[in-house]
């Protein structure tokens, strides 16, 4: 037994090592990374559904973040969050973004539609974005059933709305995009809002719902309700001080997924409150990092 638990560890600590050569190597890289330089899709360059006005917070869009040595068939979607209010730019968006790209994976930050739009609004946007990176994954040198979401806080909850709303496309739909299945193949969660637990949950229900919480609603939107069998696996990383986005919501979403029989990890770690992001400062939140590599290499998302 003894022997067996030495081989184990030292197999551990090579797959650590290995990671951890994967890792960007500067302390605090990509702070100076300029969206301008990415590429901008504009999901509907014909005007989006229920747009209000053509200004740019009215068109949806992608921002697209290439590795300079592309080691993955992988491709994610990137939602940052800010409670479906504004978006929180680019420490949820493009530092994320740019971080894959170290490890050699493809990423689409979604600029998606907040406040003053409302549910459905959001869920289009998404779905959409997940639609056209598939409909594109030759073009990109990704595999069309490698391409995950990445959400954090409320961008958290949209990427766990999509996960659990999903559909396989219309193949009589009109628009081509329309005919392709909008289900993430799996899904990582930063400090999700999940269900209106906790303040800042609240508030992002509140923001994408209205002031009328029609309770049936906030059902079919608390992603811990609406889980199935088909639900894509899912890394949720979070931090038990959050007092804005309280950890039972995950920990619910957890618990369906397990039930369900959906693969999950979940880790909620001592430090980090909300909101803590690449995680480049705090070593403790900034776990998640090394924790989310070994999950995508063991699922074989990483090379």
């Amino acid at each position: 037994m003894r022997r067996f638990s030495c081989i184990l560890i030292f197999g551990v600590m090579a797959v650590a090592a290995s990671l951890d050569a994967q890792q960007p190597q500067s302390s605090l890289p990509y702070k100076n990374y300029s969206v301008v330089t990415a590429p901008k899709i504009y999901l509907w360059p014909k005007g989006a559904p229920m747009a209000t006005g053509d200004a740019e917070s009215d068109k949806p869009r992608l921002l697209v973040f290439l590795p300079k040595q592309q080691r993955s068939k992988t491709g994610v979607v990137v939602c940052p969050g800010g409670g479906y209010r504004g978006l929180s730019e680019p420490g949820e968006g493009a530092e994320i973004a740019a971080w894959l790209n170290g490890l050699g994976i493809a990423a689409f930050v979604l600029e998606y539609r907040v406040w003053p739009y409302h549910h459905p609004v959001e869920l289009q946007d998404a779905a959409r974005a997940m639609r056209w990176v598939r409909a594109h994954a030759e073009q990109y040198k990704i595999a069309p059933d490698q391409i995950g979401i990445f959400g954090a806080s409320a961008g958290g909850h949209l990427a766990a709305t999509l996960s659990t709303h999903f559909d396989d496309g219309d193949p009589k739909a009109a628009d081509p995009l329309d005919r392709i299945g909008d289900r993430p193949d799996f899904t990582v969660l930063l400090y999700p809002v999940i269900a209106p637990v906790g303040p800042a949950s609240e508030g992002s229900f509140k923001n994408l719902i209205g002031d009328k919480m029609d309770p049936a609603l906030v059902e079919s939107l608390s992603a811990d309700k609406q889980v199935t069998a088909k639900t894509p696996p899912a890394f949720l990383a979070l931090a038990d001080n959050d007092s804005s986005v309280w950890p039972e919501s995950s920990i619910r979403y957890y618990r369906a997924l397990h039930e369900a029989g959906v693969s999950a990890e979940l880790h909620i770690y001592q430090r980090g409150s909300h909101a803590f992001g690449i995680g480049w400062v705090d070593p403790v939140s900034g776990q998640w990092r090394e924790s989310l590599m070994i999950w995508m290499q063991y699922r074989g998302l990483l090379n």
